[in-house]
């Protein structure tokens, strides 16, 4: 059975910076693409970051590049999603998402596993 739980979500003053984590459990961490998605209230899911199995492909989202930076730690079978220069609209449940493939993509129905998510505010 595959868990993912993230942790670190709370409240961040805007332009400010907050790191969530994703533990992955019952999965090799190594064989699969994990990624971070988000939702706000009335909005649709949308993809925030991916990385591929051996990190050699990451992508970020054009609405977070250069203030998001996803990385996977393989010893402690977690991913990080560092969040720097905190925006209001940043606000959002942000979840954590595994795919047994070697390759990221954008698309959420194409990911198996999903963790319960996390709330992040931004206060101005």
């Amino acid at each position: 059975q595959v868990n993912l739980e993230e942790s670190g979500g709370g409240l961040v003053q805007a332009g400010g910076s907050l790191t969530l984590s994703c533990a992955a459990s019952g999965l090799v961490v190594s064989s699969g693409t994990m990624a971070w998605f988000r939702q706000a209230p009335g909005k649709s899911r949308e993809f925030v970051a991916g990385v591929s199995s051996s990190s050699s492909s990451r992508l970020h989202a054009d609405s977070v590049k250069d203030r998001f930076t996803i990385s996977r730690d393989y010893a402690k079978k977690t991913i990080t999603l560092q969040r720097d220069s905190m925006k209001p609209e940043d606000a959002a449940r942000y979840s954590c998402a595994a795919l047994p493939s070697s390759m990221v993509t954008r698309r959420s129905d194409l990911y198996c596993y999903w963790g319960q998510g996390i709330q992040v505010t931004v206060s101005t």
